[in-house]
């Protein structure tokens, strides 16, 4: 069964994040808030925990996993962005939104979309994440927390601990947080495409 851990969610206890970054280390999953909903984590191109991610949530092999990174300079070395692409991030994090763009050598091809090459990476405006990516040193392998079935993420910790509690190592209680999934937009192109309305606002697009 999951260990249920407390954070403060603004200056979050350094060792209670060391040890949930101890678990992300040796292949545990991880329920974790961010700015948006709750998502499942995992060490980056950890195949057998990304397999589970994917039995928790029945997705299949093409399902996109997004890298949630510290900052800007993180998502540099993960995807090829352009300058007009990098403006945009750059005023919109961190905050609810994931990214789609091509991805860079540096990203294992089983973290890829398997057509298109392209990664979603994300930089979430959390005191818990960043606390979580500065003691981890790397990008965290994330998925929204969403089951078969359900209209909208998990967010409660009760909840999220009677219906996956056996199938993760630790579930990260840290106060509210929100109950929409990111706003998804699509860089690869010439201009910005929305793939998801969510959480963030997009009324900049109109």
């Amino acid at each position: 069964m999951a260990r249920l851990v407390e954070l403060h969610p603004v200056d979050p206890q350094p060792r209670t994040i060391a040890e949930v970054v101890a678990a992300i280390r040796s292949g545990g999953l991880v329920a974790y808030p961010t700015d948006s909903s709750y998502a499942l984590g995992c060490h980056l191109g950890d195949k057998r925990a990304m397999d589970r991610i994917r039995r928790i949530r029945r997705t299949d092999k093409d399902h996109n996993f997004t890298l949630v990174c510290s900052d800007l300079s993180e998502i540099g070395i993960y995807a090829r962005v352009d300058n007009w692409a990098y403006r945009l991030i750059k005023a919109l994090t961190p905050g609810p939104y994931t990214f789609i763009l091509p991805a860079t050598r540096e990203v294992p091809k089983r973290l890829q979309h398997a057509r298109r090459r392209t990664i979603g990476l994300r930089v979430p405006d959390h005191a818990v994440v960043r606390a979580m990516l500065n003691a981890l040193g790397e990008p965290i392998m994330s998925s929204t927390l969403s089951l078969p079935g359900d209209d909208m993420p998990l967010t409660d910790v009760e909840e999220i601990e009677r219906r996956i509690g056996h199938d993760i190592e630790i579930i990260v209680s840290s106060g509210s947080t929100g109950i929409e999934p990111t706003s998804v937009l699509d860089l690869t192109g010439d201009s910005a495409e929305v793939l998801r309305v969510g959480r963030g606002d997009l009324s900049f697009l109109d």
